[in-house]
């Protein structure tokens, strides 16, 4: 048997998809599995921001239109990348464990800290909601655009003069370039994008044979964590052109979820935390949406008729 898997050309992306491949001929040596890459919109146009490019769905549509074809059997992608709808046809197999959920600082040598940053220091992201949630804790930082991959975003420290950057940790760990992190932000200083650290394994709906070969290394934890998060992504309606994080953690057949819906320009920030039972993952992220999005209209009408914004928590 042969299983052609998809992915996206950059450093993470091969690194990702080779884990994954490693992982299965573990369980089955004797299935040839076969790399491809696939050029997506959001690789081609490097010269904007992601939010001027289009939705979410930048990095994947392009693979899903070959998984479609049955050009490839499988893809893999970073599950913060997925649009909340798949097309028709598609779904999503197991997940396999998450790598770290956080983000992280990568800054100028001689400072370890978000707090040792000295006033007005100039930090690059292309994330709303990271730019944000660092203006909340420092509002006197500069916060510029910064696209690329992780070896082009580290560079550019030097190249354009920036005090640090921004990144997710799980692709850092997974490119094996941990030395390169200066802090780990915490969750509660800054809400991860909603499933950041999970893969996404996407397969044709009819496909069982390729499934049933996926399910060798499901996580339990991270699929439930993956449930609530993009729950509550769903019930938002969020995209990469507002700020929007959430966090699920899972306390034996328990779960809390934290999330973050703001505008656009980061005026009216909304983060609310809910509980819930793990057997009941997705209504409580649907449950988590509902609230912080009647929040948000409620505020949004306050806010118009006293000309003032922040944070609401």
């Amino acid at each position: 048997m042969k299983v052609v898997v998809g992915t996206r050309g950059s450093k993470l992306a091969l690194t990702q998809t080779n884990w994954v491949i490693d992982q299965l001929k573990k369980n089955y040596p004797n299935v040839e599995f076969e790399l491809k890459v696939i050029k997506t919109k959001g690789d081609i146009i490097q010269h904007m921001s992601l939010d001027k490019i289009g939705d979410k769905g930048l990095f994947v549509k392009e693979i899903e239109q070959q998984l479609l074809e049955k050009e490839i059997d499988m893809a893999v992608h970073s599950m913060k990348d997925m649009p909340s709808i798949l097309p028709d046809g598609l779904k999503f197999a197991n997940i396999p464990k998450r790598e770290d959920p956080r983000d992280v600082l990568i800054l100028k040598d001689g400072y370890t800290s978000l707090e040792d940053l000295p006033k007005g220091s100039i930090i690059g992201t292309g994330s709303k909601r990271r730019k944000y949630q660092l203006l909340r804790q420092r509002p006197d930082l500069k916060i510029v655009p910064i696209r690329g991959n992780i070896d082009t975003r580290i560079k550019k420290i030097k190249e354009e003069n920036l005090d640090g950057i921004v990144l997710a940790a799980s692709g850092i760990l997974r490119a094996g370039m941990e030395e390169y992190i200066s802090c780990y932000l915490p969750v509660d200083v800054m809400i991860p994008a909603p499933s950041q650290g999970a893969l996404a394994i996407e397969i044709r709906e009819e496909d069982l044979e390729v499934e049933n070969i996926i399910k060798s290394f499901r996580d339990e934890t991270t699929e439930i964590q993956v449930s609530a998060e993009r729950a509550f992504l769903e019930g938002i309606n969020g995209s990469c052109h507002i700020p929007i994080g959430a966090y699920c953690q899972v306390y034996g057949e328990n779960i809390s979820l934290v999330g973050l819906f703001g505008d656009e320009d980061g005026k009216n920030i909304v983060v609310k935390k809910i509980e819930g039972k793990t057997s009941a993952a997705r209504e409580v992220g649907l449950e988590l949406a509902r609230i912080i999005a009647k929040e948000r209209r409620d505020y949004d009408r306050e806010s118009i008729l006293s000309g003032s914004g922040a944070w609401r928590l």
